[in-house]
């Protein structure tokens, strides 16, 4: 595999707003693409390794996945405690994946559709550790109570600490199953293998 290019699943931070009820939810998942350059497997490869978008200051990747989270909150104060009473979160992830400028032939064609669909399916793997995160913190969110907070300021602080464990344990497993794809005999490794060196 080419020095520099490998998958990530970009992340970014937790917001939050108070408001609102909770009810059942429904990630937005879209898909972009980047076009590449190539009318073989090794041009294609080399074309994604120029135009694969950045990796965090880690050379370019093949894919990635990336997501937006923010949360609409009700918090209420129950005596001298604080208890959060709704979570409700808005999910939008992104998923990009090169596309070939112009059409291809024969073997290569199909040898790309393969790496392709393989490549979808690793970031769509992404995707749903990204929607069990979401799950896993609306469980602990809704329904918190803390103590001697009356004004409500004292849950936030636990929630962002609750929080913040939650989302180091989805970059884990992520970062995780990046390392098995990507390593000698990963699925991802054959399928860049196969694309580069196929008929």
């Amino acid at each position: 595999m080419k020095a520099g290019i490998r998958l990530i699943s970009l992340t970014t931070l937790l917001a939050s707003a108070p408001l609102a009820a909770s009810a059942e939810w429904q990630a937005v998942e879209t898909v972009k693409s980047y076009a590449i350059a190539g009318q073989t497997g090794a041009e294609l490869y080399f074309s994604i390794g120029e135009r694969g978008p950045e990796a965090g200051g880690m050379g370019r990747a093949i894919a990635h996945t990336n997501f937006k989270l923010t949360w609409t909150r009700k918090y209420e104060p129950q005596g001298d405690s604080c208890v959060l009473v709704t979570a409700r979160p808005k999910l939008v992830i992104t998923y990009t994946l090169p596309k070939p400028a112009k059409p291809l032939q024969g073997s290569v064609k199909r040898n790309w559709e393969t790496f392709i669909t393989g490549v979808r399916r690793h970031e769509l793997v992404h995707g749903e550790m990204i929607k069990a995160m979401v799950k896993q913190i609306e469980t602990v969110s809704v329904g918190l109570s803390v103590p001697d907070d009356p004004g409500c300021r004292k849950i936030r602080a636990e929630l962002t600490r609750r929080l913040g464990e939650i989302s180091q344990e989805q970059r884990r497993q992520s970062r995780d199953f990046d390392r098995a794809e990507l390593s000698k005999g990963g699925n991802i490794h054959r399928l860049v293998l196969d694309l580069v060196n196929g008929d």
